[in-house]
């Protein structure tokens, strides 16, 4: 594998970034370079999602501009994608040589080996432990922010929802190995950690006699004096035990910021959805994270146009909206997966009826969102400094305990420094400041 190079294209959630930098350290440690355009990569590789049908389309679509290049090369397709249509993608493409699913992304190197002598490879086996156990071996700095995936899988069978069949049941690494990776970033300068997960509050660490729940590793990273800022998502109603709540109020290095998607705000179609809860379980959760925490801010996602979303359905989840307050969101019309019980459920609703709801709330989300930021305007806010703008040196970029994006004129602040920014304007996205 000497002087060959690669070049890695991530899809979908912040778990896939993380797995393609996991990705990246292996094959440069393998004497690989790592290329920012597929033009001068010899090795293609899509990392990809298959949460939206557009993403799949997608995938295939970025395969055919690779292929127009006219040049010969290796096309790696792992991820979710990979997982769900496994060898039916070399049907669908010939010129995938790979398919990797997303628990396996440690045996890439020797299937690049194999390929060099054998047909087109495959492998889509569910060896989690064994993934996390060779990926913590290999480590690269991520920045002033960096993630940590700790939990991986799903148990909960939402009935839109791929995952519990593209990254299997749920499994969490031991408390251990999670600090050590932590003690190695801090060390290459990171300062605030996100952990992550697709249940990551479900995260309980078993292993060695333990029963570590995710308030307990929170208290353990916290010990890291080099570690400023704590983060997590993405979590699950369900899983808000009071310990992880308590947790809110007593620590001060863990965010005053959730995300906690609640999907529809009716009781009708949560239950379609198989998301074990009601609208008014998910409000009661809100009113005990406020009550820990008052300044606690809350962003969501949002699934429009489920089948069977009614105009009534449709309204209960903007008096949610209303009620909540959501200062952050995704939001996305409903689509089909093949495999899930979502699928073969009857959808009458016509796409214009959903494109239009989908409009609606989007523009009541975005007035909140532009509301709260506008609360910041004259005001100081401590941010944490993640980076200076290659493209314009005179601004700088950072976030404040909210998850607000600022962008900072000056020429003397420091990555990885927390610092007091006056804001002095905004729209419903950034917040803009000095110092």
């Amino acid at each position: 594998m000497q002087n060959r190079s690669f070049y890695v294209k991530s899809y979908g959630c912040q778990m896939n970034v993380y797995d393609s930098q996991k990705i990246t350290s292996i094959l440069e440690s393998k004497g690989l370079k790592n290329k920012l355009d597929p033009k001068s990569a010899d090795l293609v590789i899509f990392n990809t999602c298959n949460i939206r049908e557009k993403a799949a389309h997608k995938l295939y679509s970025d395969i055919g501009r690779v292929n127009q290049l006219g040049l010969k090369k290796t096309i790696a397709v792992v991820g979710c994608v990979a997982q769900a249509e496994n060898s039916e993608m070399f049907r669908k493409n010939k010129s995938i040589d790979i398919v990797l699913g997303p628990q396996s992304y440690h045996l890439l190197p020797k299937m690049l080996d194999d390929l060099e002598n054998n047909f087109k490879q495959i492998n889509t086996d569910f060896i989690v432990n064994e993934k996390f156990d060779y990926l913590s071996e290999q480590m690269r700095p991520q920045g002033v922010s960096s993630m940590v995936t700790i939990q991986e899988g799903c148990d909960k069978f939402c009935s839109f929802c791929v995952v519990p069949y593209t990254r299997g049941p749920e499994y969490s690494r031991p408390i251990k190995s999670i600090s050590d990776e932590v003690k190695l970033l801090s060390q290459k300068g990171a300062k605030e950690i996100v952990f992550l997960g697709q249940n990551v509050n479900a995260y309980n660490d078993k292993s060695n006699n333990n029963d570590a729940k995710l308030s307990d590793l929170i208290r353990a990273i916290s010990e890291f004096d080099s570690v400023k800022r704590i983060r997590y998502t993405t979590s699950h109603p369900i899983n808000m035990d009071e310990e992880l709540i308590q947790e809110h109020k007593s620590n001060m290095k863990l965010m005053p910021f959730l995300h906690l998607p609640v999907q529809s705000g009716s009781e009708s179609i949560l239950k379609k959805m198989n998301r074990k809860y009601d609208p008014d379980f998910y409000r009661r959760t809100i009113d005990r994270l406020k009550k820990a925490k008052p300044d606690i801010e809350i962003s969501s996602d949002f699934i429009v146009g489920y089948p069977g979303e009614t105009d009534q359905d449709f309204n209960d989840t903007l008096k949610l909206i209303d009620d909540i307050k959501f200062t952050q969101s995704y939001s996305f019309i409903y689509s089909s997966r093949p495999g899930t019980k979502s699928s073969t459920e009857a959808d009458n609703t016509p796409i214009s009826v959903k494109k239009e709801r989908l409009l609606v709330l989007q523009e009541k989300l975005k007035k909140i969102q532009y509301s709260f930021n506008n609360e910041f305007c004259n005001k100081t806010v401590k941010v944490l400094i993640e980076n200076q703008s290659t493209s314009n040196p005179e601004y700088f970029f950072g976030r404040t305990p909210f998850m607000q994006s600022v962008y900072i004129k000056s020429n003397d602040l420091v990555p990885g420094h927390e610092k007091d920014i006056d804001i002095t304007s905004c729209n419903h996205k950034s917040l803009y400041g000095t110092c």
